[in-house]
């Protein structure tokens, strides 16, 4: 019986698990939410044994859909990326909560630091800006906030790390404490040239090194399972990747001048590059992934809340949720002049306004529901044209199509109005999980079920293409009208 890979897929609200059979297709599918918590104004945190929980019942609803037990040869694990956690090295138990990517209590660290010397300083090592979204700072805000953090890490009893660290060392029962070289790039920790944790950053910030993960190729092996709960001991965890890595591994895309957008909670966009970039519009150098020793570096911006802003409309609005906000924004041609920014938790890539705060304009008499959802709609198009705008500047080169998934980009309504405010045709798949999918192709190649073609052919999919139909004077209009919004919330 030809064996399956099992992908992890774990997010900010839920998550999912794969099973991947040798055609590349989906075998079987679990899900489980993960319930977030906003106990201060700008503070997002979650629960890791909560996370952890739903690793669990994920899976064991995955494998209850087998039809035949068929051996699952190994693991991959995508990841909410920069929510971050301290543990127990001995006992497993966390110290304190997960503090998510979202979550801006480390934003007065941050502004301590903020001088042009340091600003510099991070980013020629890391290819980041000094921001609260980046785990560094919220690294050091929870060893000041739980005591018994620093006796843990004194006496090197203490894990520090991202929520693919915390899966791996769940899974392997504590063997293992270990990141990849993609996610370790986010923490704002890791010298991205020179590919190892830089104890000058871990020093700025306030965290010994020891308390950090070891940072390995996405394609290693990240030890095995160890016998409890829904999985069997022995399985290897042979690829790792933060979520939008994984995405953009997913499109297929391998080389630079291809940019994907994930649409989630928040939004990522990713493209290659040959080597890091240093950004001169709001963007991020990152290292998309490392296979074997080669690195594939990129340019990334990532908004704050893109989805989660049209939820949010739909709550305020006594809507059932973003369907039914969908149908309430197609029954009218356009917003009505109405603008959303939707900086429900500050503003990110490229305005980089922590402080910044959500907003509706431009509301008149005339102003229905309708116009405020379609408002919501549009506010998730205008954030993403700004980072490719960003990446356009920063590339010197004009990007002539986007590749989308993630859930929001089921939204036939949404697709259109991107590609129009976008002015490029929008290109679509027909995997919603792909971050998943990514995360198994790549583990699934480095345990020998695949070679790289094989994968990359098994990624192959059909699509479906949004052209612009708004003509480019209505187009340039709107993005007046944005950015006028956007300087009126501080950004």
């Amino acid at each position: 019986m030809p064996p399956l890979v099992l992908a992890i897929d774990q997010g900010t609200t839920n998550t999912k698990a794969l099973l991947i059979d040798a055609r590349g297709k989906i075998a079987a599918r679990g899900s489980s939410p993960v319930p977030v918590s906003y106990p201060q104004p700008g503070w997002v945190e979650q629960s890791g044994l909560q996370i952890w929980d739903s690793v669990l019942d994920a899976t064991a609803k995955c494998l209850a859909q087998q039809q035949a037990n068929a051996p699952i040869a190994a693991i991959g694990i995508s990841n909410q990326r920069e929510s971050v956690m301290l543990w127990d090295r001995r006992t497993g138990t966390p110290i304190g909560p997960c503090v998510t990517w979202q979550c801006r209590r480390s934003a007065a660290r941050i502004e301590k630091l903020r001088t042009p010397e340091i600003e510099e300083l991070v980013a020629a090592r890391t290819g980041l800006g000094l921001d609260p979204l980046f785990p560094a700072a919220k690294i050091g805000w929870l060893l000041d906030a739980h005591p018994e953090a620093q006796a843990l890490a004194g006496a090197g009893d203490l894990c520090a790390g991202t929520v693919d660290s915390w899966l791996i060392f769940k899974l392997t029962g504590g063997a293992v404490h270990a990141t990849d070289f993609g996610n370790a790039s986010r923490t704002q920790l890791l010298d991205i040239g020179a590919r190892a944790w830089s104890s000058e950053l871990c020093d700025l910030f306030g965290l010994p090194t020891s308390v950090l993960p070891l940072p390995l190729a996405s394609d290693a092996r990240f030890g095995q399972t160890v016998a409890g709960g829904p999985l069997p001991g022995g399985i290897p965890i042979h690829g790792v990747m933060g979520d939008s890595h994984a995405a953009l591994f997913g499109h297929g895309i391998r080389k630079s001048g291809e940019v994907k957008a994930t649409y989630g909670t928040g939004s990522s966009l990713m493209t290659l590059t040959p080597q890091p970039v240093r950004s001169s519009h709001g963007l991020s150098s990152t290292i998309a992934w490392q296979r074997g020793d080669e690195a594939a570096y990129a340019l990334e911006g990532n908004i704050s809340v893109s989805a989660q802003g049209a939820a949010w409309v739909a709550k305020i609005l006594g809507l059932a949720g973003v369907d039914a906000l969908t149908t309430l924004a197609a029954s009218v041609p356009d917003s009505g002049g109405v603008t959303f920014v939707p900086a429900l938790v500050g503003l990110g890539a490229p305005h980089w306004k922590p402080d910044a705060r959500a907003a509706f304009s431009g509301m008149s008499l005339g102003t229905e529901p309708a116009h405020l959802a379609r408002a919501a709609l549009e506010a998730i198009a205008f954030q993403i044209g700004d980072v490719f705008a960003a990446m356009e500047a920063d590339l010197g080169t004009p990007l002539d199509l986007l590749s989308v998934d993630g859930g929001a980009t089921q939204n036939d309504l949404l697709m259109q109005i991107q590609a129009d405010l976008l002015g490029r045709p929008i290109r679509r798949g027909q995997i919603a999980e792909l971050s998943a999918m990514g995360a198994a192709m790549l583990a699934g190649t480095a345990a020998g079920l695949w070679t790289g073609a094989e994968a990359g052919a098994l990624l192959a999919q059909d699509y479906q293409y949004f052209t612009p139909a708004a003509p480019p004077s209505a187009r340039g209009e709107a993005i007046a009208r944005w950015r006028s919004a956007v300087r009126q919330v501080g950004a």
